[in-house]
């Protein structure tokens, strides 16, 4: 009899292909060998050009009830500002990491360093920065790296604006966890719009597992 501990662990080191320990086993090959042969015949690469391409992330977005506003590099800061007015917002936190650079100078952030359980219950929103977008199916990665900030703060506050540059968007899901990679092992945030449910009597609410409102600036 073995514990459901050794277990789970006995069959990761099998799926990967991996013994006790840090080396190898054996099967390692075996085992590279039976993941290469598993059919892939769904589409792996789109065919899209990059303005195909973001088009159908943007309309993605949109279908999603997601708030876009698109800009230049040298309007970040500017845009941000704009959204942040828009909606009212004076208390928001910053992810660590992101550049202060993109920034609107005419207001005042908190860090997320500084920022608690109540802090982020009682903040206007945060802003992030993201790993990859995915265009098929309008949806942002987060891998919580520099600029993405911790879990709990793009699921905790009423709103999350995130800076998506143009070149993080992919077309289809199999080159977003391509280039997710390096990542497979950390724990990620997959965003499709702002946070939705419903209930047995098809009432949709909004903000039971993340943000109630998302907003996307899409840096071309």
């Amino acid at each position: 009899m073995i514990d459901a501990r050794t277990a789970m662990l006995e069959r990761i080191r099998a799926g990967l292909g991996k013994g006790e320990g840090d080396g190898t086993s054996g099967g390692a090959k075996g085992a590279g060998a039976e993941y290469a042969a598993i059919p892939r015949e769904y589409i792996r690469r789109g065919k899209l050009d990059r303005e195909g391409v973001l088009e159908v992330f943007l309309e993605g977005l949109r279908d999603y009830d997601t708030h876009v506003v698109e800009t230049e590099a040298a309007g970040i800061a500017a845009t941000i500002g704009g959204v942040l007015s828009g909606h009212g917002q004076k208390k928001v936190i910053v992810a660590e990491g992101f550049p202060a650079e993109l920034l609107p100078g005419d207001f005042r952030f908190s860090a997320e360093s500084e920022a608690g359980v109540q802090q982020l219950n009682e903040c206007d929103g945060v802003i992030t920065t993201c790993t990859v977008a995915i265009a098929f199916t309008g949806s942002i990665v987060l891998t919580h790296g520099a600029g993405e900030g911790a879990r709990r703060l793009t699921l905790v506050p009423d709103r999350h604006l995130c800076v998506v540059r143009a070149e993080q968007v992919v077309e289809t899901v199999p080159e977003a966890f391509a280039r997710l990679g390096a990542f497979a092992t950390r724990p990620l945030t997959f965003i499709s719009g702002p946070s939705a449910t419903a209930d047995i009597e098809m009432t949709r609410i909004r903000g039971v597992h993340g943000p109630r409102f998302l907003d996307v600036v899409l840096v071309r």
